[in-house]
């Protein structure tokens, strides 16, 4: 039965797979990551030297294979991932193969778009893979960590399905999962025919989140190429259904996961989450720096905690300064959606799992969560008809 499957099934039928070296096997080597079981699905990923990445595809094979010929396996979804030694050179082999296509690399000073992965260039929009019923996809991102871009986007999901609109919500930040929280959503998907899950329901919404497939003490002990896959499966492997807009939640930064977002499927355009100070407007700088590289629309720039407001008079405070993410929009040329404020209410609904724009509607704070979202849905319709771009293929030497 699947509900006896554990890692400890998993780890001693991986002894059985001898290391690089044949000297011992890979879990006593302590090769093998953090292992994920998601019904009958297992996920994990191999370290190995870089250097010896290419001839070490049979290994991956062989782990796989074994975990598959477990009672209860349904598939094994296995990536090598490789570290480069400190000080190497940046020429060394890239990322070693895995089940997935390769996480594409972006030189430095290379041609927008630039990466090593086959397929991801786009003629317009249509050249990446779209995700079938699902009409345009939005990713929300930001530079860093903190500024609350989570909580943006599920109550930009939430406005816009006010809007009339069917809707759905990804949460692709796999390390720090935040859906289950801001939802207030426990348990698992369920797996339909055809290996897809069905995603949660919440608010009008469907949702998906690594959230839901790990405990939430669990630690993603996991290397780019393995978070890559998760969000590809997430993406692909469930039953989203018709879908007007599927909102993404991206993890911070400008990473692999964003890049290869971009890349693999034809996202309608990003909205961009800093708070007012220049230190996080430094970080949103970069997220829209590396949208427009992979030609993707920057729908505009939200500042959240825009000014403190004090629940016991009213006042407001400018805590982390005011006014600066829409300075910075009107420089780069990008939209600037609103302004949300700082209220207590965001916080304690966000907690307790009820956003604001569901559950207190009428605040001043999904007033303006109705309008970005009212903005970002004009920007989106306004450049549904223009062509863009295909990114130029750059390979590393």
């Amino acid at each position: 039965m699947t509900e006896t499957l554990t890692k400890e099934q998993i780890l001693a039928a991986l002894k059985g797979v001898k290391g690089p070296d044949l000297s011992s096997n890979i879990v006593a080597l302590g090769l093998v990551s953090e292992v994920v079981i998601n019904k009958s699905k297992v996920y994990f990923a191999i370290s190995v030297d870089p250097a010896r990445a290419p001839e070490l595809e049979g290994l991956r094979q062989a782990a796989a294979t074994i975990v598959e010929g477990l009672p209860g396996v349904a598939s094994a979804t296995v990536t090598l991932t490789a570290d480069r030694a400190p000080g190497s050179p940046s020429s060394s082999p890239a990322p070693a193969a895995s089940a997935q296509p390769k996480a594409p690399t972006v030189a430095a000073g290379a041609a927008p778009g630039s990466a090593a992965s086959p397929g991801s260039s786009r003629t317009g929009r249509q050249g990446a893979a779209g995700i079938p019923g699902i009409r345009h996809i939005i990713a929300v991102a930001s530079g860093k960590g903190g500024v609350g871009k989570s909580t943006t986007a599920v109550n930009l999901a939430l406005a816009l399905k006010d809007q009339g609109l069917s809707v759905g919500i990804l949460d692709a930040d796999i390390y720090g999962p935040s859906m289950p929280r801001l939802f207030g959503l426990t348990g698992q998907p369920q797996e339909l025919a055809g290996n897809k899950l069905d995603p949660m329901r919440r608010y009008g919404l469907k949702v998906m989140s690594m959230g839901f497939l790990v405990d939430e003490s669990t630690p993603m002990i996991w290397r780019g190429p393995m978070v890559i896959s998760a969000i590809s499966q997430m993406l692909k492997d469930v039953a989203w259904g018709e879908l007007d807009v599927l909102v993404v939640d991206m993890p911070p930064g400008t990473g692999d996961a964003q890049l290869t977002m971009a890349q693999q499927v034809p996202l309608a355009g990003a909205v961009i989450v800093s708070t007012p100070q220049d230190l996080a407007l430094i970080d949103a700088r970069k997220g829209i720096n590396m949208f427009s590289k992979v030609n993707v629309p920057v729908l505009g720039i939200v500042e959240n905690m825009s000014t403190f407001i004090c629940p016991h008079c009213g006042g407001r405070s400018d805590i982390f300064g005011h006014g600066g993410a829409k300075a910075e929009a009107e420089k780069l040329g990008v939209p600037f959606l609103g302004e949300v404020p700082l209220t207590m209410v965001v916080r304690e609904r966000s907690d307790s799992g009820e956003p604001v724009v569901a559950s207190v509607p009428d605040s001043e704070v999904a007033q303006a969560y109705r309008q970005i979202a009212q903005t970002a849905w004009a920007e989106i319709e306004r450049a549904s008809g223009e062509a863009r771009p295909a990114p130029k293929i750059v390979m590393e030497s």
